[in-house]
């Protein structure tokens, strides 16, 4: 069984920056950040893919960075220039794939960012 812990939310000025980190438990396959702000769905925000790319959502593209440390099976989000729309709920997340290309998801317990004045 997957469990991921994150820390590094909270609150920031617009223009700010933080840096979020979330680090698994078990082995896993691939992992990224998701975000959900008050009566939207959740969103991709970034991720590593299984072939080793990393997607990042169009919203963020230049001031959000994904990176890795595989040792400590931990993936960070480091992001700038944060706006108020920025403002969510983000989540871990973690695949694990089997030999059959099917995967199961494991989400982490949310780590709020508020981004205000």
């Amino acid at each position: 069984q997957v469990q991921l812990v994150e820390s590094g939310g909270g609150l920031v000025q617009p223009g700010g920056s933080l840096r979020l980190s979330c680090t698994a438990s078990g082995s896993i396959s691939t992992m990224g950040w998701y975000r959900q702000a008050p009566g939207y769905e959740r969103e991709l925000v970034a991720v590593f893919t299984r072939s080793g790319n990393i997607n990042y959502a169009d919203s963020v593209k230049g001031r959000c960075t994904i990176s890795k440390d595989n040792a400590k099976n931990t993936v960070y989000l480091s992001m700038n220039t944060l706006k108020p729309e920025d403002t969510a709920v983000y989540y871990c997340n973690a695949r694990v794939y089997n030999r059959y290309g099917n995967y199961n998801n494991y989400w982490g317990q949310g780590t709020q960012v508020t981004v205000s004045s």
